[in-house]
């Protein structure tokens, strides 16, 4: 399997997602939306943090379950119910992202909305795989 992150000059340089991924593989895995629902199915506590180091480490459970690791990530949605908060621990999110998945980032996009599904979800991450 091999992915490349596409990062043309004429665009601004990316900060935490990569403007294209050309990925060649032979399994393309979905992955559902995952909040951070702990295991009985509660939302953690501790702020947006801690609920998106959830979120992530639920769907890269999917992922390794699905026979996928870290880096065969191609394209991710984060789905953010408070922007200003989000881009207030930017930083934070940056280290959690670079001690769960790395240094490289998939297309990415972020997106205000204004709840999800369980009401004390602050954040929502989905996304899709290519294993080799």
């Amino acid at each position: 399997m091999m992915v490349t992150r596409v990062n043309p000059p004429g665009l601004a340089a990316p900060s935490g997602f990569s403007h294209a991924v050309v990925a060649e593989g032979s399994r393309v895995v979905f992955l559902a939306g995952q909040t951070g629902m702990d295991p009985t199915g509660a939302i953690v506590g501790g702020g947006l943090v801690t609920q998106f180091e959830q979120a992530l480490g639920n769907l890269l459970a999917a992922l390794a379950a699905a026979g996928g690791r870290p880096e065969h990530l191609a394209s991710l949605t984060v789905y953010i119910v408070d922007m200003d908060d989000y881009r207030a621990r930017a930083r934070e999110l940056g280290a959690v992202w670079r001690r769960l998945v790395g240094r490289d980032y998939p297309a990415m996009a972020g997106i205000g909305v204004s709840r999800l599904w369980d009401a004390e979800a602050l954040v929502e991450v989905q996304g899709a795989a290519v294993l080799p």
